[in-house]
């Protein structure tokens, strides 16, 4: 079965860390473009980072520069956005997405070839 199972999600005190793990089931990832997204209550969905499969090249958004890192281990089929310094407004689920073609980017409307279910992110005190 082909699947992406994103997980590492939970609470966490404002300036706090959080790992998220995207694993693929079914399927190599080392092929794969990798996109993490997040959607907030009542908001749109928006990209937060992706990494390419060709390279390793790594894109975020503005608002998590600096502060998330995403990383890829071909050998575990596992992507991960490493999350420091964590902030209310970065209360969200969080879902990662698999792109064959590496065109995706940070763009949620895009035709992603798999998505995970979502992990719960909630920032607050």
């Amino acid at each position: 079965q082909v699947q992406l199972v994103e997980s590492g999600g939970g609470l966490v005190q404002p300036g706090g860390s959080l790992r998220l793990s995207c694993a693929a089931s079914g399927f190599t990832l080392d092929y794969y473009a990798i996109g993490w997204f997040r959607q907030a209550p009542g908001k749109e969905r928006e990209g937060v980072s992706c990494i390419s499969s060709s390279d390793g090249s790594t894109y975020y958004a503005d608002s998590v520069k600096g502060r998330f890192t995403i990383s890829r281990d071909n050998a575990k089929n596992t992507v991960y956005l490493q999350m420091n310094s964590l902030k209310p407004e970065d209360t969200a689920v969080y879902y990662c997405a698999a792109d064959r073609l590496g065109l995706g980017f940070l763009r949620p409307n895009y035709e992603w070839d798999y998505w995970g279910q979502g992990t719960q992110v909630t920032v607050s005190s």
